[in-house]
């Protein structure tokens, strides 16, 4: 028996003629990372400033962070949009005002001064369509381990992480990301 699939709206990139966005409306969650400019390790150093590009880009656009992990030079989380057309646009928004209100001691190249860039952050993001249960809590789960895989801090002692968020909601225990845990997550790379 064939199984009827939602309709797929995929956005080509102009400059890339094989890089494609899976855009959706029936998907509300979707997982992304994203990564500094040469992997520069500023996102801790301007947390505020961080969350006021996110605060910036909520008001163009509903959504809520589900989850996320924030790190010293990337990020992951997972979005909960009303309209999963507008993804694109939100990060965009996000790392844009990030961009213009960051200091930058990089001095930067012609070629990136004439296309007006700041060098803060890479220029595409990585992102994936959450499909089902099963897919929203494996990311979950990546997203959490990510304190312990980059700096071997329990994610419960990591505190720009939503963990704590979910072990309220008991979705976690607090003594979450044992060797058994790990075993499961160690093999996935969302980076």
């Amino acid at each position: 028996m064939a199984i009827a699939c939602p309709p797929i709206y995929i956005c080509y990139n102009s400059y890339m003629s094989n890089y494609k966005r899976f855009y959706n409306e029936n998907y509300k969650y979707v997982f992304f990372t994203i990564v500094t400019y040469n992997r520069k390790p500023i996102l801790l150093n301007n947390i505020d400033l961080l969350r006021s590009a996110f605060k910036y880009a909520l008001n163009k656009y509903p959504f809520k962070i589900y989850a996320i992990c924030i790190l010293k030079d990337h990020l992951h989380m997972i979005l909960k949009l009303e309209n999963n057309n507008d993804y694109s646009e939100i990060i965009r928004l996000m790392k844009y005002y990030f961009s213009i209100k960051v200091k930058s001691n990089s001095i930067l190249p012609k070629s990136k001064l004439r296309k007006r860039e700041k060098c803060i952050w890479q220029r595409r993001f990585w992102e994936h369509t959450i499909r089902n249960e099963t897919d929203l809590n494996i990311h979950l789960d990546y997203i959490h381990y990510n304190s312990y895989k980059h700096y071997k801090i329990v994610p419960d002692n990591w505190e720009f992480s939503s963990f704590k968020k979910f072990v309220n909601l008991n979705f976690y225990q607090k003594d979450w990301c044992n060797f058994d845990d790990k075993n499961k997550i160690i093999e996935l790379d969302f980076e």
